[in-house]
């Protein structure tokens, strides 16, 4: 077992009590976390912007060269999008629907995350896009496969009023196609700025942003599927 991979079952193993604790404690201590998440989301967020100054297109537009607003764009959208969404819809669906519910839609993203890794690395196959050269169509079906496993869960243990129907499947797999599209669109900005991790804070994982990409954008697509359903 190398070393690295040590390391990525220490810190998984850190950041789901974490979690846990995060999510069954205090209402306040649940906001005051999403919010030094979405804090540390954004330094990373413009790290990685920052290395688009050695871009050759963006270097051809003097325009933003001058009023360095690729950088304000940044700041302006991250902070909006993570504090006034992201953070805002975390807490309703944790407000609203409870702490096991909002367990249930990151536990989605988390199977999702990982059936696109086991069934990419068993099956391999046709790469699903030249963003992100290790991500595999096998993998994108594991993954939506893998999404349904959190409601088998539930149903399970009983812990939700959910039943097994073709609306909470749709649920799970439009909520691995959110997570997935994130996932692939920070994969895009990485490619661009020529960089491997957004950070390095969890050791043999990379930055925080490179563990919530697919959730940052899964959690408002959730609160507005709980909308229309």
């Amino acid at each position: 077992m190398s070393q690295n991979l040590i390391k990525r079952i220490i810190t998984s193993i850190i950041l789901l009590s974490l979690l846990l604790f995060i999510n069954f404690t205090h209402q306040y201590i649940f906001i005051l976390s999403i919010l030094i998440l979405g804090m540390v989301i954004c330094v990373e967020a413009n790290n990685l912007f920052s290395k688009f100054s050695n871009i050759k297109y963006v270097k051809k537009i003097s325009s933003i060269n001058k009023l360095n607003s690729k950088l304000f764009i940044l700041n302006l959208t991250s902070f909006c999008y993570i504090f006034f969404i992201f953070c805002y819809f975390s807490y309703e669906i944790h407000k609203n629907e409870g702490p096991i519910f909002f367990l249930y839609i990151i536990s989605i993203c988390f199977f999702t995350d990982i059936g696109g890794y086991v069934f990419g690395k068993i099956i391999g196959g046709k790469k699903l896009s030249k963003i992100s050269p290790n991500k595999t169509i096998s993998g994108a079906i594991g993954s939506f496969i893998s999404s349904i496993i959190p409601l088998l869960l539930i149903l399970n243990f009983n812990y939700l009023d959910l039943e097994f129907n073709l609306d909470n499947i749709m649920f799970c797999l439009f909520i691995s196609l959110t997570s997935q599209l994130g996932d692939l669109f920070i994969s895009f900005l990485k490619r661009i700025a020529k960089i491997k991790d957004t950070g390095n804070i969890l050791p043999g994982h990379g930055g925080i942003l490179d563990r919530v990409d697919g959730i940052i954008f899964a959690i408002p697509f959730s609160y507005l599927l709980l909308k229309l359903i």
